[in-house]
């Protein structure tokens, strides 16, 4: 179990990097819209491609800091449901999510984009509005999230069979609820 909490301790590292470093997109993608909007009112100029790069920003941050967030335990829960079940009961249930639902989720969603992101690059496939960018980054983006998604997935799996083992502390103290 040492080694898989090395491992969960490399992904973890990583995730936390590329969290901290993609949520600086928003500002760029901020930054991008206000000088869109001053040059589209100021000199009547518009560009597709500026728009688009504000939806490819955006999704970018989305897709890149969804294990991020899955790290730091801020994912939308049902806590109003399992906060009456004991810390124990509440452990077991995320490892079922994460065996059950989160992890094949993930693996199915990279395994049909990696076909879907090839086809796009090869054919340099590009938006098809006037001036829009090309496509393929956009969809590497998915597949690229959803394999940081999955190991951070793997990473939660490790942590919480080490907490059910007691091998480490609860990492997310306020989960630790009323019981």
């Amino acid at each position: 179990m040492n080694a898989l909490l090395m491992v969960s301790r490399a992904i973890d590292a990583v995730n936390t990097v590329i969290g901290r470093v993609v949520a600086w997109l928003i500002l760029v993608a901020v930054i991008v819209s206000t000088a869109n909007a001053i040059i589209r009112k100021a000199f009547n100029v518009s560009s597709n491609a500026w728009l688009e790069l504000q939806w490819y920003l955006f999704g970018a941050v989305f897709m890149l800091c969804a294990a991020y967030t899955l790290m730091r335990n801020e994912h939308i829960r049902i806590d109003i449901v399992v906060s009456n079940f004991s810390k124990r009961t509440r452990d077991w249930i995320d490892v079922f999510g994460h065996i059950f639902f989160l992890l094949p989720f993930c693996a199915l969603m990279i395994i049909d984009t990696i076909p879907f992101v090839i086809s796009s690059y090869r054919l340099q496939e590009a938006s098809q509005n006037a001036g829009g960018l090309i496509l393929w980054p956009a969809k590497a983006l998915v597949l690229a999230g959803f394999t940081l998604l999955f190991m951070q997935g793997v990473s939660e799996l490790i942590k919480r069979l080490a907490v059910i083992m007691d091998l480490i502390p609860e990492p997310y103290q306020h989960r630790e609820g009323p019981h």
